[in-house]
């Protein structure tokens, strides 16, 4: 098989994920979006590994798209730094199987503090949705490498459904791209929208 093969065939799975999470009925987006619209703290992505690079990405696209967000590793989290977080924030808690130990190792301090709390998960039945207020559930589905192993297919439906919350929330809001601009005003993107604002 021809290197171009591979490569497509690993894109297909991903494909098809991204298809069935689209067609997946798991998830009740006005509840859950209507609570991120009416947060008055922060959006606090908290993950490992894999989880935790899809949620630095997260934070990142919520905040450039009018969602003040950050993220915090899980392990860090258990050592001081879950005290970023308040009582107003919400906290997404990134784990493909829902079972990840440094990131249940949180919910006793989060529910103490008192913020909402989401899974982001695969994990429908795990022991993070159950804690959770809040659940985002994608589909269960084969990664695209030929182990079966590697976060590839599960990371991109993570990915995919975090970014496009961030993107209704920011519509929701009227975010325009004047905004944009005030939180993106450097490199090809910022020059850009100036020069649009210049005319």
């Amino acid at each position: 098989m021809q290197f171009k093969d591979l490569v497509k065939e690993s894109m297909l799975v991903e494909r098809d994920a991204i298809t069935e999470l689209i067609e997946s009925s798991a998830n009740d987006y006005e509840k859950l979006c209507e609570a991120l619209l009416d947060c008055q703290g922060k959006i606090i992505f908290i993950g490992v590994g894999k989880s935790g690079h899809i949620g630095k990405k997260l934070a990142a696209t919520f905040s450039s798209t009018g969602s003040a967000s950050f993220f915090i590793h899980a392990t860090e989290a258990v050592h001081g730094d879950l005290g970023m977080i308040h009582k107003n924030d919400i906290v997404i808690l990134i784990s493909n199987s829902g079972s990840t130990q440094e990131v249940l190792s949180t919910l006793p301090t989060l529910k103490n503090i008192g913020c909402l709390i989401v899974a982001l998960t695969s994990g429908a039945d795990s022991d993070l949705a159950r804690a959770c207020d809040y659940k985002l559930i994608y589909p269960k589905t084969n990664e695209a490498d030929h182990l079966n192993l590697a976060p590839t297919a599960s990371s991109t439906m993570a990915l995919v459904l975090g970014d496009a919350i961030a993107c209704a929330l920011s519509k929701a809001k009227a975010f325009e791209k004047e905004d944009f601009h005030l939180y993106h005003p450097a490199g090809a993107l910022g020059k850009k929208l100036k020069e649009v604002a210049v005319k």
